[in-house]
């Protein structure tokens, strides 16, 4: 009977997760129609409607797009395989959707006298598993270059593999130092850390606050990691007509669709958790309000704050010009790779010297 009701638990726990990434994704492809709408002075998606209610353009976003996806005839490029086409948007999308497991999204809840981990996979490294895990995101970018028999898919592949690889360097390097303070890469354990006060100030122990320039350049690498402007070179439309996805349609498309804004909200989540206190609430404890509204509580905390970063991150997408491609290299490998290594050594150094008295 306690097999069955652990099992119960992890597939209730994964539906919620899983669940809960793919509508913050879905949500966000309206945020983005319509406040792109709003920043250039027009209507947006308003066209589709049920029964005369349109719901602002989300019936149109949510509804009526996908419908269309669907039915749409699925495209296959001359000379290419079936099942290595397939793959790609596969490959691209599923790293990202197993990356949010390691996602603390609530404390602990006790029902029953049965306490429950408000997160589907509880690793002891479990920042090193969405690093991993978002890694193998840039295999399925690069093979739908490489399958689509196309020139301009080729180079959005191309410029892919150089702009994720590269950002993924400066990525690791900005929160090193962060970790050092922190002293562990359990995701959940970094949150509780963030829960108190410093010392001497009524300041929330959050790593916005330990490591503020930490935060400036995780934030940068991890959009350039979502490939979206200012940072969307591998599928610039004014140059590479759609880049990687190309010689996509259908649902083939929409899953790299889905994937592009899965990624925006685990990018949210990781600067939630690692620079922004989690699901913690500054001079509150949730787990005041009990040992199962306290967890609710902490999981609304959380998806407020990841809501908040991925509409930030849309705002940011429509008001930036993108980059010229020599200058996303030069930006990553002569501006925030040295950034980094000396905001790096600096944060060693200040741990050094407050450990040493």
């Amino acid at each position: 009977m306690e097999l069955a009701t652990d099992i119960l638990i992890v597939v209730l726990k994964a539906a919620i997760a899983m669940g809960a990434l793919l509508h913050i994704a879905a949500l966000t492809t309206w945020v983005e129609r319509k406040g792109s709408a709003l920043i250039q002075d027009r209507i947006g998606a308003n066209r589709a409607s049920i029964f005369g209610f349109d719901l602002a353009g989300i019936f149109n976003t949510l509804v009526a797009d996908p419908v269309k996806a669907i039915t749409k005839e699925d495209w296959l490029p001359k000379g290419t395989s079936q099942f290595m086409h397939s793959l790609a948007p596969f490959l691209a999308v599923f790293p990202v959707l197993m990356s949010f497991a390691a996602m603390p999204f609530g404390p602990d809840i006790t029902i029953a006298g049965k306490t429950i981990s408000l997160q589907l996979a509880n690793l002891n490294a479990g920042l090193l598993y969405v690093f991993a895990m978002g890694s193998l995101a840039v295999y399925g970018v690069v093979l739908a270059g490489w399958v689509s028999n196309n020139k301009f898919a080729l180079l959005g592949g191309l410029r892919a593999t150089a702009q994720m690889i590269s950002y993924e360097v400066v990525m690791g390097l900005s929160i090193i130092g962060l970790l050092a303070v922190y002293g562990t890469v359990d995701l959940q354990q970094i949150v509780i850390y963030q829960g108190e006060n410093f010392a001497a100030l009524p300041i929330p122990r959050w790593g916005i606050f330990l490591n503020p320039i930490g935060f400036i350049l995780f934030f940068t690498a991890m959009m350039a990691e979502t490939k979206r402007a200012p940072f969307d070179l591998p599928e610039s439309e004014s140059e590479l007509v759609a880049g990687y996805m190309t010689e996509y349609s259908g649902m083939k498309f929409l899953l790299f669709w889905l994937g592009e804004f899965a990624e925006i909200g685990v990018a949210a989540a990781m600067i939630t958790v690692l620079f922004f206190g989690g699901w913690q609430l500054p001079w509150l404890d949730v787990a005041s309000f009990g040992p199962i509204l306290g967890g609710l509580v902490g999981a609304a905390v959380f998806g407020a704050k990841v809501l908040f970063f991925c509409v930030l991150q849309v705002i940011i997408r429509w008001t930036l010009p993108r980059f010229r491609y020599d200058q996303l290299m030069n930006l990553c490998w002569k501006g925030m790779l040295p950034i980094s290594l000396v905001n790096l050594m600096a944060t060693v150094a200040v741990l050094i010297a407050i450990n040493s008295k």
